[in-house]
């Protein structure tokens, strides 16, 4: 393979890039990123992982009245107004 046989770095980007396109670049990766390559792959030919990569990460508004409360909660925590995790689990063992 020549240089002239790879497309350039940044030339699939924006652009249709083809199967032989796709194969050049694998086989150009470092042994180090095969891993990560075939965790990327993989993810690409499932189409529920496609669809979820795609959905907005959270498609609720934030209300003037959650931001209020954030703010509160912030105060407090603050002011040392909170418990601990050991407490809180404690709390909820015992709702049980």
């Amino acid at each position: 393979m020549t240089e002239s046989d790879v497309a350039p770095p940044g030339a699939c980007y924006g652009s249709t890039m083809t199967r032989a396109d796709l194969h050049r670049l694998i086989d150009e990766l470092p042994d180090d990123a095969l891993d990560s390559a075939v965790l990327l792959l993989r993810k690409a030919t499932d189409p529920m992982i496609r669809v979820l990569d795609a959905a907005p990460l959270d498609d609720e508004p934030f209300t003037d009245e959650e931001r209020a409360e954030v703010e509160r909660a912030r105060q407090a925590f603050e002011r040392g107004e909170g418990i601990t995790l050991e407490q809180l689990m404690a709390e909820l063992d015992q709702a049980d």
